[in-house]
């Protein structure tokens, strides 16, 4: 449905509205509107963040564990210790905890799973941290140390995200339609382009917490339908759901609305690896040809904050480079013509499904085209963009993706990530950071690596998300901010 069309058609939906369906939520059942289906189950093998949102803390469960504000508690570790140089972790898990197969979990799992991880056939999107373990010991059944080739400062909350889930052996293999996990729920069934359901697992070991018994996710990806079936009562809490319904939502007593910040980076990757775009000049061209406010607007009806590098407002060390490469029709032309580049100059756009992404190209085609570049669009749906943009061939000049991990700046120093770059002084740099305990000092030199990716251009960033939360009033528990993408069940509750 393009824009315009919404406009018109949107009366007509709230008109259909029915008031029944309201009233049909049992207190222990949820329905969760999600806008992309998962591709698989298993977070250790894809890098959609649409796995996470399904079963991380709710089938699979991690050590660690990252809570609404960032801060990171225990989960199947009940504590641990840190030895003063930061590379030696010892877990103390917790005990009497089994699968949902029956197989237990203890310390020998964490070792399988981890090695699992960093082996030459793991697929882990977040691979480098278990390749950067030095050992993983199981001490006995309930104690593992850790030793990390590296300190990392941030080791506790990467072993909170899904990537760093545990997974039985036996069932490892099968988790991407068959998860088996440790977590308060299991897969009831799956019904492929519709929806998810989860029930609350009979093996869990405190089964009397769980006060939602059964989690249906239905997979709306149409901006227009995720609005009216919110406003039809049809789903019970929609997070990350599409601007464009907030002000029909807050008119509506029934409903509740969060704005939440974010650790997300919505971009324009640019393919550095391809000519001419490995000539910084042609970078910071397509960087200053881009209204940052206009594609905020156009792209996420205002919810966002400009951004001029890989980080965001709110996070450790966080500086403002929006005015590395700010918005400058006459100087994006002028660097295009240093850089030999005679107009029209064709590039391709490649664009997700997500509604950021398809209506944010709208707007970037729009302001390329007055630099003389044209930007040739290629709608793809998600697998398409995971294996041809993401992996495998990286076939693509330009391309609209929002990255949600918390800490990713260590993505720059792969030079086979999507994007190309390679900077030896900033692999220099990362390396630096790492290995540097002291919080002020750290601090500081992430703002010096901010920088020199702002100087360098490798992407086009442009904004920070603030995620809409929409859920029915009397829901319990949601996360009013959202450090990473899940959707924690266990926490909810109606009122």
């Amino acid at each position: 449905m393009q824009r315009r069309d919404f406009a018109l058609a949107l009366p007509a939906i709230a008109a259909l509205v029915h008031t029944p369906t309201w009233a049909q939520s049992r207190r222990d059942t949820l329905v969760l509107g999600m806008t992309l289906e998962p591709p698989g189950l298993d977070p250790t093998t894809g890098a959609a963040s649409a796995i996470a949102e399904v079963v991380l803390y709710n089938v699979l469960e991690t050590l660690t564990k990252i809570n609404a504000d960032g801060s990171v508690g225990p989960l199947l570790a009940e504590r641990w210790d840190v030895s003063p140089d930061l590379r030696t972790i010892t877990f103390f898990l917790r005990k009497g905890v089994k699968f949902s197969n029956g197989e237990p979990f203890n310390a020998h799992t964490v070792q399988f799973a981890f090695e699992r991880a960093a082996g030459d056939k793991s697929t882990n999107k977040d691979k480098r941290t278990f390749t950067a373990m030095q050992s993983v010991r199981a001490v006995n059944e309930h104690t593992v140390v850790i030793i990390n080739q590296e300190p990392d400062p941030d080791f506790l909350f990467y072993l909170g995200q899904a990537t760093a889930v545990m997974v039985e052996p036996k069932s490892a293999d099968t988790n991407a339609a068959t998860p088996i996990g440790t977590g308060p729920y299991v897969l009831e069934r799956w019904r492929k382009g519709s929806s998810l359901v989860l029930k609350a697992s009979p093996s869990y070991r405190t089964p009397n917490t769980i006060k939602i018994k059964r989690a249906t996710f239905r997979f709306i990806n149409d901006p227009a339908a995720q609005v009216a079936a919110v406003l039809a009562g049809d789903v019970d809490v929609f997070a990350r759901i599409t601007q464009r319904g907030v002000a029909q939502f807050k008119r509506n007593p029934r409903l509740q609305v969060l704005s939440s910040g974010s650790r997300a980076k919505t971009v324009l990757a640019i393919n550095n690896a391809r000519k001419p775009l490995n000539d910084v000049r042609v970078r910071r061209a397509i960087a200053a040809a881009i209204d940052r406010k206009a594609v905020i607007i156009g792209a996420a009806e205002g919810f966002g904050v400009p951004i001029g590098s890989h980080y965001v407002p709110g996070a450790p060390g966080y500086i403002d480079t929006t005015g590395v490469n700010p918005y400058n029709i006459d100087k994006a032309k002028a660097l295009l013509k240093e850089a030999g580049i005679a107009a029209p100059l064709e590039l391709s756009l490649i664009l997700p499904p997500p509604p950021y992404a398809r209506q944010g190209g709208e707007v970037i085609v729009a302001q390329l085209a007055q630099i003389g570049i044209t930007a040739k669009v290629q709608n793809v749906e998600w697998a398409q963009w995971l294996a041809n943009t993401y992996g495998g061939p990286h076939n693509y000049d330009l391309t609209i993706i929002s990255h949600v991990e918390p800490f990713d700046l260590a993505n720059f120093t792969k030079a086979d990530y999507y994007w190309g770059y390679q900077n030896p002084q900033f692999n220099e740099l990362f390396d630096k950071i790492k290995h540097t305990p002291t919080t002020a000092e750290r601090n500081k030199l992430l703002g010096d690596a901010q920088k020199m990716l702002a100087d360098d251009a490798v992407l086009a960033w442009l904004y920070q998300p603030q995620w809409v939360t929409v859920a029915k009033k009397n829901v319990q528990g949601l996360w009013k901010d959202m450090p990473i993408f899940a959707n924690d069940l266990a926490a909810l509750s109606w009122g």
